[in-house]
Parts: structure tokens; sequence; C-alpha cells
């Protein structure tokens, strides 16, 4: 009978217990999800959730001020979050207010983090949407890393190869690396060029004071350079110059046709440079006129003695005199 009133005390002490650590364990989770203190509903939408639950925790600068209420898809690239926060916060929350979806920690639970506005936006009230920011995910960065990470290694076995071709002496780069000669050539010439740019440099410094010396009004240059008329004739000069010259060629060209058929042995005057019988025959020939003539005279003159011609040459002779006394007046 003792036995029977002890067990149940037990029983009562033990159920009186489980019953209040029910109590407080249910407050204190109501408690945690605003079950029993006033609230009020805002929402957000978002692209994508990120493992966003029912019962998240909704911060608002690093503090708990609600939770979770409902997720719910609009279409596949919109999520409409429904929350629920303290109704205190309602007047340090703004309009302008961006809620963002985080972690709790690098490995914790998700969460909403609000964050404040920069305007003078008015405060949230009850059934209002926030603006929303859509952070990169971890899996969307660990991702990216993977992808730059597969990229550097094909950037270091490209860079791999280059090394080797450049130590092998391969390729431009290869053979300046391994090769002296080439290597001193290159810089010989490097060394011409610059040589080359300081004469170039030096020669236009010249030419640049000689164009500052010049007398543009006086001197030749300077007409030339400024009269259009000037430069007319020069150019016409050039033409006449340039036809002169084309005849001149033209000429030689023939002259020296003619000396080839001269030295070919063709022609007259070939044939009389070189037969030296015809000119001995040309020589007795002019000789005979020679002679010929001497004896006319002669003839003439006895003639002009003879008493049958005489009259004939003294009347020639008159008319001969008349005419040169008309010539005369």
């Amino acid at each position: 009978m003792a036995k029977t009133r002890l067990e149940n005390l037990k029983l009562g002490i033990f159920v009186v217990l489980g019953t209040a650590l029910l109590v407080v364990a249910a407050y204190l989770i109501g408690n945690r999800q605003n079950m029993f203190g006033k609230t009020i509903p805002i929402t957000a939408i978002f692209k994508n959730a990120n493992g966003l639950q029912n019962g998240n925790n909704v911060r608002f600068s690093g503090i708990n001020v609600g939770t979770v209420n409902k997720i719910e898809m609009i279409n596949d690239t919109t999520i409409r979050v429904h929350m629920i926060i303290e109704e205190k916060m309602q007047n340090h929350i703004k309009k302008d207010a961006v809620a963002t979806i985080g972690s709790d920690g690098l490995v914790g639970s998700m969460l909403i983090n609000i964050v404040p506005g920069e305007g003078k936006a008015t405060h949230i009230g009850p059934g209002d949407e926030l603006q929303s920011f859509s952070r990169v995910a971890t899996q969307d960065m660990l991702n990216t890393l993977n992808q730059t990470n597969e990229n550097a290694a094909l950037l270091t076995e490209d860079l791999l190869k280059v090394t080797r071709s450049l130590t092998q002496g391969k390729g431009t780069f290869g053979r300046l690396l391994n090769d002296s000669l080439m290597a001193k050539e290159l810089h010989q010439t490097i060394t011409n060029l610059k040589h080359t740019s300081n004469e170039a440099n030096i020669m236009i410094a010249e030419i640049n004071q000689m164009v500052k010396q010049l007398d543009f009004d006086n001197s030749t240059a300077g007409v030339l350079l400024k009269d259009s008329i000037t430069g007319d004739k020069m150019k016409n000069v050039i033409s006449h110059l340039e036809n002169s010259s084309m005849e001149i060629e033209k000429m030689t060209k023939d002259l020296n046709s003619v000396i080839g058929d001269i030295k070919t042995g063709k022609g007259a005057i070939n044939y009389l440079a070189k037969d030296t019988i015809l000119v001995g025959q040309l020589e007795t020939s002019i000789e005979n006129v020679t002679e010929g003539v001497k004896n006319f005279n002669e003839v003439t003159e006895a003639l002009k003695h003879n008493f049958l011609t005489r009259r004939y040459f003294k009347k020639k002779e008159k008319e001969q005199k008349k005419e040169l006394e008309k010539i005369d007046e």
C-alpha cells in the first residue's frame, strides 16, 4: 500500500515536471518564432531561394527581428518570400531597405538580411514589399572557382609549352635566348637603327634651319615656292626639256643607225671612204674637167680676137656694161 502511494507520487512529480518543461519549451519556441508577440507581415521577391526554408531567421542590421513564414513559387524565375517581423521594428525599417538571402556563418542555415536604406523613405507597413538583391550562391561561387581552376591549369600547361620551346631554342625568342650570335646581330641592328634615327634627326634639323634662312621675298626658291606663275613657267620649261630630250634621243638613235650602216659597209660614204680606185678616178675626172675649162677659156679668148666673132663679143660687153650701170643707178 505504501509502495503504491510512493510510485503514484513519483509519477505525479514526473508528469508535473514534464508538463512544465513542455510549456517552457513551447513558450521558448513560440517566442523564437514570434508566435506570441505582435508582428506585421512583409514580403520580398527573389529569383532564387538558395535553400531558404520556413522558420529561418530574418535579421535587420545583424539583429533577429522575425522569421520566414512562407515561400511562394510565382514562376520559374520569381519566388515570393513571406516574412513576419516584430511590430516594434516597424519604426526602424524603411521602404527603401533591401532584403538579401545569406547564410548564418560559412556553413550555417540560410536567413534573410535586411539592409537599411540610405534615403528618406517612409517606414514600412503591414503587407509592404521590400526591394531584393540576389547574391551569388555558394554553389555558383564554387562552380566559378572550378572553372577558374580549369582555365588556370590550361594556362599553366600552355606556359609550360612556351617555356620548353624557349629553353630548346625553338622560335625567334628561343633563338634569341640561346643564340648569342643572333643576339649580337640584333643588338647591332638596333644600334644601327638608333644611329640612322639620329642622322635623320640631324638632317631634318638642318633642313629646318635652311628653310628658316630662306628669303621667301627675294630669293629664287622663295619666288618658286610663292609665285604660281613662275611655277607654271618652270613646269613648261621642264616639259619642253623632256620633249627636247626625247627628240635628242630619237636623233641619237638615227645617227647611231647611220653610223652603223657606215660601219657595216652600206651607203656611198662608206664606199668613197674605202674604195681607193674610185677616189683616183674622181681625182682624174676633176683634173680633166679643170683642163677642159682651161681650154674652153682659151678658145673663148681666141674667138674674141677673131674678126668673124669680134663684133659679137663687143656687143655682149656693151650689154653687160649697160646692165651694170642700171644696177649702180
